[in-house]
C-alpha cells in the first residue's frame, strides 16, 4: 500500500482513514551534521541549512534533527542510539589533512577539527552497522578520508580540471545553478536509482578526491575526470555520497528527489529493524 509509513505491532489491525489523519505520524529521525559558525563574527553557533532540513523533512519523510558535530557535547554511541540515518552535509572548513596523512598548508584553507572528530568515525561506525547515511560535499569527501582515501586541496589546480568552486558573485540561485555533466557507471546505483547515465549538477567544492579509500568505489565523474558519486562497497546499509549539493531544489529537481526519497526510504527501514515486533505498514 502506498503513502507515508506508519509503525504498528504485528498482528494490530489497520487503523481507519480517519484515524491515520488524526495520529501523530512517527517519522525516523535523521541527524543532520552541524557546522561551527559565528553570528555578527563573535557568537558561536552550530548552524545547519534550511534546505537541509527542507529535503530531509519534505523529501526523504524523516525529522531533521541538527547535531552540534563536537565530542565535547555528543558521542558517536549517542547519535547511532539517537538516530535513524545521517545528513553528512557540506560546509566551507575543509577534513584536516592530517587525517588523510599529509601536512597542512595554505591551500588545505580553514577546518573544523571538532566536525572531524564525529564524523570520521561516525562513518565508519555506520558501514559496519549498516546505518544509512548519505554524503554531501564535505560529507562526500569525509566518507573518503574516513575509509583511508586522501584529497586534493585545490581542484582547479590540477592540468585539465575545471574551477569547481562556487561563483563569488551572483543570487542564490546562480550560485546553485547546474554547472555541468556527471556521467556514472553502466548498471551502477546511481543510473539505477536515476535511470539515466547522465545528468546536470551545480558546482560549489574546492577540494576533490585525490586517492579512493577502501572499499570506495568512484560510480560518477565529472567532464574534466573529477570524481562526483561514490559508494561503500559491500555495505549493509545505504552508502550514497554526491560532491553537488542535491538539497538545493529537493522536492522538484529531477535528480535530488529520488536520491533524498531513496535515502529516506533506508532510514525508514533501519527504524524498523530498531524495533522488534514491529513492521511497517504502509497506509494509502
Amino acid at each position: 500500500m502506498r503513502g507515508a509509513g506508519l509503525f504498528l505491532r504485528a498482528g494490530a489491525a489497520y487503523p481507519s482513514r480517519k484515524e491515520t489523519t488524526d495520529m501523530r505520524m512517527t517519522r525516523p529521525i535523521v541527524g543532520i551534521i552541524g557546522n561551527m559558525n559565528l553570528i555578527n563574527d563573535e557568537y558561536p553557533v552550530h548552524a545547519g541549512g534550511t534546505m537541509n532540513s527542507a529535503a530531509v523533512a519534505q523529501v526523504a519523510g524523516c525529522m531533521p534533527l541538527l547535531i552540534p558535530s563536537d565530542p565535547r557535547f555528543v558521542s558517536v554511541e549517542e547519535l547511532l542510539d539517537a538516530c535513524h540515518g545521517f545528513l553528512l552535509t557540506g560546509g566551507r572548513p575543509n577534513v584536516h589533512p592530517s587525517e588523510y596523512g599529509e601536512e597542512e598548508t595554505e591551500a588545505h584553507g580553514a577546518f573544523d577539527r571538532c566536525r572531524d572528530a564525529i564524523t570520521l568515525p561516525l562513518v565508519r561506525a555506520c558501514v559496519e552497522r549498516g546505518q544509512p547515511f548519505l554524503g554531501i560535499c564535505r560529507g562526500f569527501q569525509e566518507v573518503n578520508v574516513a575509509l583511508g582515501g586522501t584529497l586534493h586541496p585545490e581542484i582547479r589546480d590540477l592540468p585539465g580540471r575545471m574551477n569547481h568552486r562556487m561563483p563569488p558573485e551572483g543570487t542564490i540561485e546562480e550560485k546553485f545553478a547546474l554547472r555541468h555533466r556527471v556521467r556514472f557507471s553502466e548498471g551502477g546505483p546511481f543510473a539505477r536509482l536515476f535511470g539515466a547515465a547522465e545528468v546536470m549538477t551545480n558546482s560549489l567544492h574546492g577540494q576533490g578526491i585525490k586517492q579512493p579509500g577502501k572499499r570506495i568505489v568512484i560510480d560518477g565523474w565529472a567532464e574534466d575526470g573529477t570524481p562526483e558519486a561514490l559508494f561503500v562497497e559491500g555495505a549493509a546499509g545505504f552508502t550514497l555520497a554526491v560532491q553537488w549539493h542535491p538539497e538545493w531544489n529537493a522536492a522538484t529537481d529531477p535528480v535530488s528527489r529520488p536520491l533524498f526519497r531513496a535515502f529516506g526510504e533506508a532510514a525508514a527501514r533501519w527504524a524498523v529493524s530498531r524495533q522488534p515486533g514491529t513492521e511497517r505498514v504502509r497506509i494509502a
